[in-house]
């Protein structure tokens, strides 16, 4: 996915920005954020998107001063995402050159498929792979990669383990959750083996292994956004 460029999300409620960066770097998307019109401006200037999803109600410069302000200067296509569903709002949006207009609340999946048609993707099912720090994850192909590292080796259990907690982005998962769904059989199924394991996966992650964060009392939890 990474030569359809960047995703520019445009969102200043933290919650919500997470989970749509999340989502779209789930499905294999290289996105950047901004939370406000500011900021906005910035990175669309400063490195152009391949699309952008824009709130309209923002501090500083709002939605629609932003699609004035990229109208004729911008050519990307725009999808509006917002809690504003009256006419007025979706008409005007339109005038001023958004490509699309998707109110909230709304279905990650259906943001996404508004994107692929929009960046004109294939309909074949994108490869689902995770980014974050310098890390690359192939959840498809099970495999880990990291800039300057290229491949990085683990074994099968270490990958079980890393996968599941990725796979689970936000979510505290106890060692016991870890242990009954991901180590073999034929392993001791404790704590601490669990905590073995992700010992070496933080090892061998480097820098990026901090994403995989201990959730006091209860196990552990993978961070897309922030490290420990």
């Amino acid at each position: 996915m990474d030569s359809q460029g960047t995703i520019l999300v445009v969102e200043d409620d933290a919650p919500i920005a997470a989970g749509i960066v999340r989502g779209l770097k789930l499905a294999g998307f290289q996105v950047s954020l901004a939370t406000d019109g500011h900021l906005a401006l910035e990175a669309a200037q400063k490195e152009p998107p391949a699309l952008v999803v824009l709130d309209l109600n923002l501090p500083g410069p709002d939605g629609f001063a932003l699609l004035e302000a990229w109208h004729h200067r911008l050519h990307v296509p725009i999808i509006v995402l917002t809690a504003r569903q009256e006419l007025e709002a979706r008409l005007r949006s339109f005038g001023l050159g958004a490509a699309d207009y998707l109110a909230k609340p709304f279905w990650m999946e259906e943001l996404i498929a508004r994107i692929r048609a929009r960046l004109r993707l294939p309909d074949t099912p994108a490869r689902r792979v995770l980014r974050w720090a310098d890390v690359s994850i192939d959840l498809d192909a099970r495999t880990v990669t990291r800039e300057e590292q290229g491949l990085v080796s683990f074994t099968r259990t270490e990958l079980d383990v890393l996968l599941y907690l990725a796979e689970r982005p936000g979510r505290a998962l106890t060692r016991e959750q870890i242990a009954d769904q991901v180590l073999p059989t034929n392993e001791e199924r404790d704590a601490r083996t669990v905590d073995s394991h992700v010992a070496r996966i933080r090892k061998k992650l480097g820098s990026a292994g901090a994403h995989v964060r201990t959730a006091w009392g209860i196990g552990y939890r993978f961070d897309l956004e922030g490290g420990a």
